[in-house]
């Protein structure tokens, strides 16, 4: 009898600490918007309204010197699996594959013992199944694979054929959505999968991924969230900001439905952009950083972001602690407490740093290195680095940009004019001067083409507008020793080239894996 009733003690401390244990590992949110530009979230301009990301924002931790990369497939490669591209071999490409030999940060999670589930844009390759969501770590998905794709049909053509399906759960093929809004069905089933978890009544966290499509283009949006910016005459900056008007809502209500379903308090929520928005053709606005997406300037890789959520200890903190997306891959799988084992890492844990303000563990940021892109002129400095390829690092307050950088220009959201907008937001060229290349401005271009190398005090002059190199050529020198180091390191880059294959014709008119 005695030894019964021991084993039953020791049963119930053995339950009690195992709830203890989940409890204390926090339910993890990452919500990834999609070519959001840095001026278009409401605490960094005021021509487009978003009460629903901002007083949640105002209610955690916001990030400002925080970075991703300038486009889609870096950040999310960086994001899955914590590693520069350098070190991935995807420092080229867009269509490029996180090879399967990389654990990803669901993978450890999972491995944690969490639920994993992956809702929205997946663009981190599909040729095989094992390259999906659900053979990467993720319990469920519902989600299309590739870049972009109508908002309501979810279809997009290949190589000019077709429209096909491209949306997929881990059963197959998703049919039956067309008409649906993307924003508001991927908020739908982000929610129902909260529903699901909350309903199961188990002890077991959840890991939820949810990369909306919004706002990249095409530029198409219900009319209802249209409406409210009908007095902005550029009809595309007009589609653009309803898009940001549903993206703000779908947050929202996810947010009300995780405190309606009692979990808010135990959840850890990420928000991030995947990289600067475009203002060319998608009616972004990244002012007053300098460039768009796609180019090293801060325009195209400094990012809206902020962590809030009940287990997040401070409110209304700014945090200006340097962070890169690839720390998040640490970062979460601490909070799940999770094993490292197996990765190599180029990111590191902000957990503290966000959740207590300590100094950020990161002083170096690689923003990339990319040795396929066409060089832009010569050597500017013997001995090191070869300042006609394109790369960019950040040591501390500094920044150097090499090669050929991008589009340069500093563009104001269209519709708002120069002169309301104040102090060192306003620039010394006349409205009808941005939107234009420097490099077609009269008398610019040979210029432009023999510079290839530039420096900043991002601290001090976070617009990019005083160039430093000619004044600190010891600093210059030193940064491209640097990136000698980090090039050393690099495997080399591999491009995904057209496969006939995979034409969705074959595949009965849906993307999806070819090669199995």
């Amino acid at each position: 009898m005695f030894w019964q009733l021991l084993l039953i003690v020791f049963l119930s401390v053995l339950s009690l600490r195992v709830v203890s244990g989940a409890e204390s590992r926090p339910n993890l949110i990452f919500v990834l918007a999609d070519d959001y530009g840095y001026y278009d979230i409401g605490y960094h301009g005021d021509q487009i309204k978003t009460p629903h990301l901002d007083k949640l924002c105002s209610s955690g931790v916001r990030l400002e010197n925080y970075y991703v990369q300038p486009i889609c497939v870096p950040t999310r490669s960086q994001l899955m699996s914590g590693m520069y591209q350098i070190h991935t071999g995807m420092q080229h490409s867009n269509q490029a594959l996180l090879p399967l030999n990389i654990p990803t940060v669901a993978d450890k999670i999972k491995e944690a013992g969490y639920s994993t589930h992956m809702v929205g844009k997946w663009h981190l390759g599909f040729r095989r199944k094992e390259h999906m969501p659900c053979y990467r770590g993720f319990d469920t998905m519902f989600c299309f694979l590739d870049g972009h794709e109508n908002y309501d049909s979810h279809m997009r053509a290949w190589h000019g054929k077709g429209p096909y399906l491209d949306l997929r759960t881990e059963k197959g093929p998703a049919f039956n959505y067309s008409g649906v809004y993307s924003a508001n069905m991927y908020t739908e089933r982000a929610i129902n999968v909260l529903k699901e978890h909350a309903a199961a009544k188990k002890d077991t966290p959840l890991f939820l991924y949810l990369a909306y499509q919004s706002v990249h283009t095409p530029l198409q949006v219900p009319k209802k969230y249209e409406r409210p910016y009908r007095h902005i005459k550029d009809k595309r900056r007009r589609s653009y900001a309803g898009m940001v008007n549903a993206l703000d809502e779908g947050v929202g209500n996810l947010t009300k439905a995780l405190k309606d379903l009692n979990m808010w308090d135990n959840t850890v929520f990420i928000f991030s952009t995947d990289n600067g928005g475009n203002n060319h053709g998608g009616g972004a606005s990244n002012w007053p950083l300098r460039g768009k997406k796609g180019t090293l300037w801060e325009g195209g890789m400094r990012a809206n972001g902020f962590v809030a959520g009940g287990r997040v200890e401070r409110s209304g903190v700014i945090s200006k602690e340097l962070m890169h997306v690839s720390d998040w891959f640490p970062t979460l799988v601490g909070l799940a407490k999770g094993n490292l084992n197996g990765t190599k890492l180029d990111g590191h844990d902000q957990w503290s740093t966000i959740n207590k303000g300590t100094s950020s563990p990161r002083n170096v940021i690689l923003h990339n290195i990319d040795i396929l892109r066409p060089r832009l002129g010569k050597p500017a400095v013997n001995g090191t680095f070869d300042t006609s390829v394109r790369a960019a690092i950040r040591i501390g307050d500094y920044k150097l940009i090499t090669g050929d950088c991008g589009d340069d220009q500093w563009i104001p959201p269209p519709g708002v004019p120069i002169e309301s907008l104040n102090g060192e937001n306003q620039h010394r060229f006349s409205q009808s001067h941005f939107g234009t290349s420097s490099s077609d401005a009269p008398g610019a271009r040979g210029l432009r083409e023999e510079k290839n190398v530039w420096l900043f005090n991002i601290r001090k002059d976070p617009n990019e507008r005083h160039d430093l190199s000619a004044k600190e050529p010891a600093r210059v020198r030193a940064m491209l020793d640097q990136l000698v180091a980090f090039n050393n390191t690099a495997v080399p880059p591999f491009v995904v080239k057209s496969d006939p294959r995979s034409n969705p014709a074959l595949h009965g008119n849906v993307w999806g894996p070819w090669l199995d």
